[in-house]
């Protein structure tokens, strides 16, 4: 069998499995996690080893003992959360006696396309299987081995709990082949999930005849309105930019209205030095401080994923929430104001899956919202927008009861 009719096979078992099964599962996937932790950073090791870029991508791709825990509290945390199948969406009983549901059921066969974040191998499974999907994980040939050991690690699990192990499958990441066969797939997988950089999320979406939800890249922009308490402007901004900078919610856009630049600027521009911060810069910008860089014309659009920021003036809201339009990326867009009219204005305006107001990008975020482990940020409009938690890793069905009944 191929690992697509393997993966169909589990799929079928998986869409009838109770909660009680597969919170069961998710358990002692969690387990097996902990338990097998030194397996899991040896094979980690090699894949740094082999590994010869630095910066923000080692970071994402190392895994330690913090980040292995992190990775089984996030499927107990799953577990703890309610089962999405066979939830009611909506339902009535018509004139005529029919009863009418909505139901939420699988996918079916979920694949997920994704890049150096080994951490992503143990969330993906672990939702794909509550919600009652088979997961097909093609990570980066840079984790090549992290995610060999821990899809050992959670199939060896799920098998010891009756379920089937074929639920997880790892896809070749040796060659590109397995990628475009991946995208090909239709009619054997039911959903495509790219999960990564632009580049990445762009060819999934361009190149694949299998449906695709598409999580998108995170130019998130920080907007200073005039009426904001400039103290919580700045905390917003540094936990936003430098709290984890290599993740999609963090900020990589700082805009300014022109009336309190003058007072909030300077303290900006020092903070963001003292946290190691590289401020690219319109030349208002730089002329507050020497060492701020000339922003290009591509700055404006870039996610950095680094410890660097744009940063500009705006005259008015009217004219940050135009620059967003022009230069977001449509995930996560904050405003510090103490206007309500503003904050209605800048939420009504800006078009993006998640608009905060008084608050960091950062909690952009399934954990931090609630819903438990996620996929990605889906930046698209169809289906899923925002964290996509259990429910948006469901369809749904409707089921009509009668007794008899016919059309006249």
């Amino acid at each position: 069998m191929t690992i697509y009719e393997k993966a169909r096979a589990a799929s079928i078992t998986l869409a009838t499995a109770s909660r009680a099964q597969k919170d069961a599962a998710l358990l002692a996937m969690a387990d097996a996690l902990i338990a097998g932790t030194p397996q899991i950073l040896k094979a980690n090791e090699s894949d740094i080893a082999d590994f010869t870029e630095k910066g923000t991508i080692v970071d994402r791709l190392t895994l330690n003992e913090s980040r292995v825990r992190g990775m089984a509290e996030g499927l107990r945390q799953i577990a703890a959360l309610p089962d999405p199948v066979g939830e009611v969406v909506r339902g009535s009983t018509l004139p005529n006696g029919l009863q009418v549901r909505q139901i939420r059921v699988p996918f079916g066969v979920v694949g997920i396309i994704y890049e150096a974040r080994p951490n992503v191998t143990a969330d993906a499974a672990g939702l794909t299987l509550k919600s009652g999907n088979a997961v097909l994980l093609r990570g980066s040939g840079s984790a090549a081995h992290s995610n060999a050991a821990i899809v050992e690690v959670l199939r060896e699990a799920v098998a010891k709990t009756g379920l089937p192990a074929d639920a997880i499958q790892l896809v070749d990441s040796s060659t590109r082949d397995s990628v475009k066969e991946l995208m090909r797939a239709r009619g054997q997988v039911d959903v495509l999930i790219p999960r990564g950089g632009a580049s990445l999320i762009r060819t999934v979406v361009e190149e694949s005849s299998v449906p695709v939800i598409e999580t998108g890249v995170g130019n998130c922009h920080i907007y200073v309105d005039e009426t904001a308490d400039l103290d919580m402007a700045l905390d917003i901004l540094l936990n936003a930019k430098v709290q984890r900078p290599s993740v999609c919610n963090a900020a990589e856009s700082l805009l300014v209205h022109a009336s309190v630049a003058d007072a909030f600027l300077p303290r900006a521009l020092d903070a963001l030095a003292d946290a190691g911060v590289t401020v690219h810069g319109s030349p208002a910008i730089c002329a507050y401080d020497p060492a701020v860089v000339p922003a290009t014309e591509d700055d404006w659009g870039t996610e950095y994923l680094s410890l660097d920021i744009s940063v500009a003036i705006a005259p008015s809201l009217d004219a940050a929430v135009e620059h967003i339009r022009r230069y977001g990326s449509g995930h996560s867009e904050a405003i510090v104001t103490g206007s309500l009219q503003a904050a209605q204005t800048f939420t009504a305006a800006v078009d993006a899956a998640a608009v905060l107001v008084n608050a960091s990008t950062r909690f952009v975020d399934g954990g931090e919202l609630g819903y438990g482990a996620e996929i990605g940020i889906s930046t698209q409009k169809l289906h899923a927008r925002g964290p996509m938690g259990l429910p948006e890793l469901t369809s749904t069905k409707y089921v009509i009861t009668g007794n008899g009944q016919i059309r006249g």
